[in-house]
């Protein structure tokens, strides 16, 4: 048999295909952004109508993040059963919690709610993002998958926006702008329809036809299983405990340990945009927009990551990004007071930097860890993160209520820092190995993915 010179899934052209499942796939950051963010405006209604004090303002704001730590368990079910299945049915429970907002009359119902709102969002990070990864070329990859971080801060910028529009519709205003997470939600399980399955997550699964059937269909008659060759396919199992096994442990601190150190203080800002504007003196009166502005600007801090993940490397990228980071929150801290200008720069430096951990916290995850357990470990990862966003949340309006808004902020420095040194300790280096190669555990990753290919070649012979 002839070697072939190239691999026709990793080294692929970028096709229509690949643009539809880009933007499909970025539906659930979307909406994460999106419904995270229009909480931060409905609060200016809810709390005085539902009387919430500071400790049901903080768990209503972090209700759907504890709902997407407890969905992110759900990465286990898409190893297990497929990723297509489950990439429409998720979005059909975030239709019906959107819409049962508009009727909830207690702080407890809203939690209970937006709790399941989170769970449903936390389901689709390790389902959409698997499939993408697994059907990206290796060129490609690091873009595909940043981008739809990029989507996440324009559902949040567009829910900042729809919401101070929305005030104007009266004291109820708020149950209409929780709803109408529904809308996209729809538009997006339409689209879903018809995505085809994994060929990875198929071979792994001993379905050699349908594999075949789907690498055909999308890259073409001359795409063989060749070209997708999964480590011991039919044999690896779907277990959490890989992900804490002596090859994997170190992969999973680091993708965990960043990803909280970025979101911790990320969230709790994004949720509680306006009332942090407030505090600087800031926007007066229109937080909403005030809010849109920042979250535009962790958007913009997105484009440029995109293409330095390439050129700078993974490693180097989020060490640097964290660094960034660090310095523009500790300005935030330092100086809660003004100048008008130092307080600008940090909102600044801050979000443009945030553009490397955010490529990286779907990145990582889909590229360290096997098609067997690739759900799985953005699921884990994914709680990881949240637990840390979580208590980032619940604490930062007791924060700003108790010891204001510089000591709330160098917290928040404190937590970046400490992102930063797990990034020094603990980041590997896997630009432009294939989606196998960077996946492996193996200490010879390229030996051990020569060695794949050889059996795969010899039986199909």
């Amino acid at each position: 048999m002839q070697k072939r010179k190239k691999n026709l899934v990793e080294d692929a052209k970028f096709s229509s295909f690949h643009m539809r499942l880009t933007i499909y796939s970025s539906g659930g950051p979307f909406l994460d952004g999106y419904i995270l963010s229009i909480i931060a405006i409905a609060l200016t209604q809810i709390t005085p109508q539902l009387h919430l004090d500071a400790t049901w303002s903080g768990l209503v704001g972090a209700s759907a993040l504890i709902g997407i730590f407890i969905g992110g368990f759900l990465g286990y079910v898409t190893d297990r059963v497929g990723r297509q299945l489950m990439y429409t049915i998720d979005f059909i429970l975030l239709i019906v919690a959107s819409l049962l907002q508009f009727w909830i009359q207690t702080g407890w119902e809203l939690f209970i709610i937006r709790l399941i709102l989170g769970i449903s969002i936390g389901a689709d990070y390790p389902i959409a993002t698997s499939l993408l990864a697994e059907f990206s070329p290796r060129k490609q990859r690091g873009t595909m998958l940043g981008v739809t971080l990029i989507a996440y801060y324009v559902g949040s910028t567009v829910a900042y926006i729809v919401g101070q529009l929305m005030l104007s519709i009266g004291p109820d205003a708020w149950r209409w702008m929780l709803a109408s997470s529904a809308v996209p939600a729809i538009i997006l399980v339409l689209l879903r329809l018809g995505t085809p399955e994994s060929p990875r997550w198929l071979l792994q699964k001993g379905k050699r036809d349908e594999a075949l059937k789907v690498l055909k269909e999308v890259y073409g008659p001359e795409a063989s299983l060749d070209d997708i060759v999964v480590p011991d396919a039919g044999q690896a199992k779907t277990s959490y405990l890989k992900l804490f096994s002596r090859g994997y442990l170190k992969r999973t601190l680091y993708v965990g340990l960043f990803y909280m150190a970025a979101v911790a203080p990320l969230f709790a800002m994004l949720t509680f945009g306006p009332e942090m504007l407030t505090s600087y003196h800031l926007f007066d009166g229109a937080g909403g927009y005030g809010a849109a502005i920042i979250s535009a600007l962790f958007l913009i801090g997105c484009v440029p990551a995109l293409f330095l993940v390439n050129k700078l490397g993974r490693r180097m990228m989020i060490i640097i990004s964290f660094a960034g980071m660090t310095v523009g929150i500790l300005l935030l801290g330092i100086f809660p007071n003004g100048p008008i200008g130092i307080i600008l720069l940090g909102f600044i430096v801050y979000a443009v930097f945030s553009g490397g951990p955010n490529v990286m916290e779907w990145l990582a995850p889909n590229e360290l860890f096997p098609t067997e357990v690739r759900g799985t470990a953005v699921g884990i990862t994914t709680c990881i993160s949240r637990f840390g966003a979580v208590f980032g949340t619940y604490l930062f309006p007791w924060g700003l209520q108790n010891f204001g808004i510089g000591l709330t902020m160098l917290v928040g420095a404190a937590v970046t820092f400490g992102g930063l040194i797990v990034c020094i300790a603990l980041a590997p280096e896997t630009t432009n190995k294939t989606l196998n190669a960077a996946s492996s555990a193996y200490s010879s990753t390229k030996d051990h993915y020569s060695r794949q290919q050889q059996r795969s070649v010899h039986s199909s012979q």
